[in-house]
């Protein structure tokens, strides 16, 4: 392995399509395609300040590092990429890559960040203005992730998500296949026009939640109280505890309340067979 330490690069394509390289306590200024077309790359408390830094790379494994907002756009059309104990205020980060591992990362600035991705595991990450996170990505774990913004994991399918914190609007529009395990989502227009969400022991708020969805499932989930006009056009199986708002419309299915539902709307605008069962235990 080649190592380079203590040194500083900057400029265009510095180290263009070197492999088995080890970068310690390297800093890239200003400049794009610092690390581009390479393999096997390790990085430890680096700092990336330029534009592309890991483009069309096969392996890499940062830790300990900073990207900071220059560093726009990086980690693009690569697979096998690693981060850990990682800093990144740079928006625009991951895209078109497969097998990508995040582990203890924090992102202050994620707009338009993991778009066409595959095989992601993520665990103990951080989100701030993450709009549109995760656009059609597919086969993706994720285990306590916080995020704060809007739009995310639209388009995606096959995605697991365990003991997470979504605060994000219009959130699982689009999806195909996810489960979503002890989880808090809070956001209006949840889950729009989905197919086969699943969610398990969460804690669901915002407005009009789980709207034309095909093959949805709640199961012992609960509701906020600025949930309302829920289920309209959906084929839904779900278990609620606690209160609802109030129901519209749901198309097929069943909906079971061991609390109170304030309104149930059923009118002229149903969509067939408008044969969902609703039931309140109180």
């Amino acid at each position: 392995m080649e190592k380079i330490i203590n040194q500083e690069f900057g400029g265009e394509r510095p180290l263009y399509h070197k492999a088995d390289l080890v970068l310690e306590n390297v800093t890239i200024h200003k400049g794009e395609s610092s690390i581009k077309e390479c393999r096997n790359v390790d990085a430890v408390n680096c700092r990336f300040e330029g534009k592309y830094v890991f483009w069309c790379c096969d392996g890499f494994r940062v830790a300990d590092s900073l990207f900071t907002e220059g560093a726009r756009s990086s980690l693009w059309h690569s697979t096998g990429c690693e981060l850990r104990d990682c800093m990144v205020e740079a928006p625009k980060m991951f895209r078109e890559s497969d097998g990508i591992k995040l582990s203890k990362v924090k992102f202050s600035n994620a707009q338009e960040t993991f778009w066409n991705c595959r095989n992601i595991e993520i665990e103990d990450v951080d989100v701030e203005n993450g709009d549109y996170i995760f656009e059609w990505c597919e086969n993706v774990k994720v285990k306590n992730l916080k995020l704060n913004g809007n739009y995310s994991f639209q388009h995606a399918k096959n995605v697991e998500i365990w003991d997470s914190d979504l605060q994000s609007k219009d959130a699982l529009w689009e999806t195909e296949n996810i489960t979503v395990y002890n989880s808090f989502i809070n956001g209006e227009y949840l889950a729009w026009h989905s197919k086969n969400v699943r969610l398990v022991n969460c804690r669901i708020g915002g407005e009009q939640a789980l709207c034309y969805a095909d093959g949805l499932i709640l199961e012992n989930c609960t509701f906020e109280p600025d949930v309302n006009l829920a289920f309209e056009y959906s084929d839904v199986k779900a278990t609620i505890n606690g209160d609802v708002v109030s129901i519209k419309n749901p198309r097929t299915g069943y909906i079971t309340v061991n609390g109170h539902i304030g309104e149930i709307i059923l009118n002229e605008d149903i969509k067939a067979p408008g044969d969902c069962v609703i039931k309140s235990e109180r």
